[in-house]
C-alpha cells in the first residue's frame, strides 16, 4: 500500500461517496491518473463559504 508524506500508511478519506482516482476511498494514484488525485481534505461549511 502507498504511504503518505510522513512515510506511514494511507488512511481512508471518504466512502460516501468513495473518492480518489480509483474510487476506493484512498488518495492513491497511478500512471492513468493524469489529473493527479493525491490530496484529501475535510472541509467545513464555514471554510468553503470563506
Amino acid at each position: 500500500m502507498p504511504n503518505n508524506v510522513l512515510g506511514t500508511a494511507l488512511e481512508p478519506c471518504c466512502f460516501a461517496p468513495k473518492t480518489g482516482f480509483y474510487r476506493d476511498g484512498y488518495c492513491k494514484t497511478g500512471d492513468m491518473d493524469t489529473g493527479t488525485h493525491v490530496v484529501c481534505a475535510l472541509m467545513t461549511k464555514e471554510f468553503l463559504a470563506f
